[in-house]
């Protein structure tokens, strides 16, 4: 019996269904908004967050509000199967892999729904248990870099460890200085990125750079250019890939068998494809950790939940919410995050 077979045929009535929209200023030049799902029936409420980055579909999504067939009898399966006859967006969606986000969006509410319907947790109907959970911090050092970013984080949660995001700027002396904290587990490079505000250009100084300074990190998504392809050959153990994993033909599509995977649930978008995911891996002997896309609401929860169940002592890019902001709040968790699933559903904390 596959993973997903084991929630597959819960059964789930939906009466109606809102949404909620939420912001928050990320940065003085940022401001990330979502939307949480809300589905109700038989006295219960499920809850899942489209975390679509383009503020024009989030506004699109709030003027149709809840005018999606989606009342009635379902299993996750049948309703799942019922979502995809469906078109998510009044029109295109700004970026194509926003229906994934969506779709995840309304699976995952329906299945917090179901299970709690159910009177079960989730980890209870996966016969797993949740673990202790280990993370990082998703953190970039400025422009101009500054270790100042990572260490101030570190005089206030001394156990943190981090993801940092490299740049071209990154020099062999902050280089050095990184490695000195012993904080840090990943470095993305950012290659996946083309004609975003996150793409970093493949710069082959800056991969010999970090590669010879930062020697037990993983590297995440570099782009392999014939000159970076060769320069990373004797790493391909420590490579790890992100944002080209949407499904289990993208893994097999990679240059060379991983070591290390990042799931982003929202990314791969949707509950049976995330879930024959974990059991591709871990046929395969794959290890994977977590992702998270700035979720303001119950989705960082809900992808907490999963790795504490899946990989929970993996280097989780799912740290509380509060590490993502540029003004760090005291009395956040550190870490690992001892597990907080509600009694029923599919809820963290």
């Amino acid at each position: 019996m596959s993973t997903y077979d084991l929630v597959a045929d819960l059964p789930v009535q939906i009466d109606g269904y809102a949404l909620e929209a939420l912001e928050q200023d990320v940065s003085s030049d940022f401001s990330r908004r979502s939307s949480v799902i809300r589905l109700h029936g038989e006295g219960e409420e499920g809850v899942g967050e489209d975390v679509t980055y383009d503020s024009v579909d989030q506004d699109a999504a709030q003027q149709a509000g809840a005018s999606l067939p989606l009342d009635g009898t379902w299993t996750l399966r049948s309703f799942a199967e019922q979502l995809a006859g469906l078109d998510l967006f009044a029109q295109a969606p700004q970026e194509e892999v926003s229906r994934r986000y969506r779709t995840w969006a309304y699976e995952s509410a329906a299945l917090d729904l179901a299970l709690r319907q159910a009177g079960e947790p989730l980890h209870a109907v996966l016969e797993r248990t949740p673990q202790r959970l280990t993370f990082v911090v998703s953190l970039r050092l400025g422009d101009p870099p500054s270790l100042e970013r990572l260490t101030s984080r570190l005089e206030r949660y001394p156990l943190l460890r981090f993801k940092l995001d490299p740049t071209s700027e990154w020099d062999e002396e902050l280089i050095a200085a990184v490695a000195e904290t012993g904080a840090v587990e990943l470095v993305d490079f950012k290659g996946h990125y083309e004609g975003s505000i996150m793409e970093q250009p493949p710069d082959p100084a800056l991969y010999r750079r970090v590669v010879d300074g930062l020697k037990d990190v993983w590297l995440e998504d570099p782009k392999l250019t014939p000159e970076i392809d060769e320069l990373l050959a004797p790493y391909r153990s420590r490579i790890t890939w992100d944002a080209n994993i949407r499904s289990i033909a993208d893994i097999e599509a990679l240059p060379f068998a991983p070591r290390m995977l990042n799931f982003k649930p929202s990314r791969i978008g949707g509950l049976e494809r995330l879930l024959d995911a974990y059991d591709y891996v871990e046929a395969n002997g794959i290890g994977a950790y977590g992702g998270g896309m700035y979720e303001l609401g119950p989705g960082r929860g809900q992808i907490q939940y999963l790795a504490s169940l899946f990989h929970p002592d993996a280097p989780n890019d799912t740290s509380p919410q509060g590490f993502l902001l540029a003004d760090l709040p005291s009395g956040l968790p550190d870490q690992p995050l001892t597990p907080a699933p509600a009694p029923t559903g599919f809820r963290w904390g």
